[in-house]
């Protein structure tokens, strides 16, 4: 491989990785959609998403690890996998569609970044009288913050930001299980379809 091609400062290594695709997991879905899913089609059901998602995902998850373990895996991550084991055409078509799949899924993420604001919107309409109708008007300029920040301080600063984003998760997760279910006759309202839903 040519020297040049070869990134002799790279460190992020094991935990930045992992912790990344945990954050990934325990995301949008896990506390925006779940309880949601549960409550149009039944837990039975929802488990049963969760089952196909996961025989979608476990055979990729083995042949990616199986194709990473007979080289050592450069900057590209998955395209670099696929590129070097299948050929620059191939990995070329598949490195395409990757891209915009994770173009959509970002644009998903942001999405679901501003709809977890819809609540602190209605405590600011009730307290202060300012009615914010449109999610975007927090969605758009904190990720232009954020892209003008990673852009010009580079990935280290998002990788630093990375342990208090699981920090959180953990927090939250404890939170939950350690909750009590809601008593019995009590419900609770959820706009569906209304101006700030996305979903």
């Amino acid at each position: 491989m040519q020297s040049g091609l070869v990134n002799k400062k790279a460190s992020f290594g094991t935990w930045p990785v992992f912790l990344t695709a945990l954050s990934t997991i325990l995301g949008a879905v896990l506390f925006l959609r779940f309880g949601w899913a549960v409550g149009q089609i039944g837990f039975v059901k929802t488990l049963g998403i969760i089952l196909l998602g996961h025989l979608i995902t476990i055979p990729t998850a083995l042949a990616v690890a199986e194709i990473a373990t007979n080289q050592k895996v450069q900057g590209g991550g998955a395209y670099y996998i696929i590129s070097r084991s299948f050929g620059f055409n191939i990995g070329g078509a598949i490195g395409i569609a990757l891209f915009l799949s994770q173009a959509i899924s970002i644009a998903f993420y942001v999405i679901a970044f501003s709809e977890a604001f819809t609540p602190v919107f209605e405590i600011v309409q009730q307290k202060w009288g300012i009615v914010i109708s449109d999610n975007r008007y927090v969605s758009l300029p904190l990720m232009g913050l954020l892209s003008i920040l990673m852009l010009t301080r580079g990935a280290n600063v998002g990788m630093k930001a990375l342990y208090v984003v699981v920090a959180i998760l953990i927090l939250a997760l404890v939170s939950f299980f350690l909750g009590n279910p809601i008593e019995e006759g009590v419900t609770y309202s959820l706009k569906v379809g209304s101006k700030n839903s996305f979903f």
